[in-house]
């Protein structure tokens, strides 16, 4: 970005990879979208792709289910990681395919899964110095997008949330530390679990992103929606009250003033300034980061 944007964030480092957060349930078959997104991102002819299996029950099924999607261009060379011990996280072939791929994409399953397993380990070192010092793809679908949050959800069922105590928080990946997400959000009517996680946590933007649908975030700041439902953000910027630190476990929460917006395929959200993006917004963002790489180049 251009050192005069007003889209500089001073005392943080700005990573240069991109994360690609799904909602889960996208389609495989027939609309790649989301898929097609991922790919265009990078902008090679042939592009090198790892998937992780970690979070899954059925490694092989999840893992050949993206295999085929991102091999339907011929021209990609894709492999498959199923890394189901610590052992496996630190062995040298894998982390030399992480350190050159381009992109790295985390399956659906259980997020604690993908944190006890790679927690720590030299793959999970290895994929946080490429996101944060290189140009690379980090994605994920459900549990896959859930696990790249420092607050990561890993448990609670939204019928018995907003009372104290119901949803439980882990530490996730580390990937974005100023967000909370949660996937499959539409359709499992996730609002009230991620209304208390963000009361809890009111410094954190809520992501709830609805399935076959997506968002980009680009130096750690700027979201944008792809796909075609609907992400949810929950921000606890102007939150005026809440009982939380007040009441007993499973006692009902209060909260004052907690601001919900939708995003859609073109709209975003500047996670660092709070700020709601629509379509011009983003385009303009666009054109002052191509203004300034034009005068870095001259």
């Amino acid at each position: 970005m251009s050192k005069d944007s007003s889209y500089i964030y001073e005392n943080r480092i700005i990573p240069k990879g991109l994360l690609v957060a799904i909602g889960g349930n996208e389609d495989k078959e027939h609309d790649l979208q989301i898929f097609n997104t991922i790919l265009s991102l990078v902008n090679k002819k042939r592009k090198s792709i790892e998937i992780i299996t970690t979070a899954s029950s059925y490694p092989e099924e999840a893992g050949m289910a993206y295999y085929k999607v991102f091999t339907r261009d011929s021209e990609n060379n894709v492999g498959l990681m199923h890394i189901s011990t610590r052992e496996q996280a630190s062995d040298a072939s894998l982390l030399k395919r992480i350190t050159t791929a381009d992109i790295i994409f985390f399956t659906g399953g259980d997020q604690l899964r993908i944190t006890s397993v790679l927690g720590g380990t030299p793959i999970e070192n290895e994929i946080l110095r490429r996101y944060e010092q290189e140009f690379c793809i980090i994605s994920g679908t459900s549990a896959g997008a859930s696990a790249m949050s420092k607050t990561m959800i890993c448990g609670g069922d939204s019928r018995e949330a907003l009372r104290k105590g119901t949803i439980n928080v882990s530490i996730g990946i580390g990937l974005i530390d100023n967000a909370i997400i949660d996937t499959h959000f539409i359709e499992r009517g996730r609002f009230s679990r991620l209304m208390q996680i963000v009361s809890m946590n009111p410094s954190n933007i809520g992501i709830g992103i609805g399935e076959d649908s997506g968002i980009v975030i680009k130096g750690g700041c700027i979201l944008k929606a792809i796909g075609r439902g609907i992400t949810v953000i929950l921000d606890g910027q102007h939150l005026k009250y809440t009982n939380v630190a007040d009441i007993d476990s499973d006692e009902a929460i209060a909260i004052e003033n907690l601001v919900i917006h939708t995003i859609v395929n073109g709209y975003g959200y500047d996670l660092c300034e709070k700020k709601y993006l629509r379509p011009y917004d983003l385009d303009r963002i666009n054109r002052i980061e191509s203004e300034g790489n034009s005068s870095e180049n001259n």
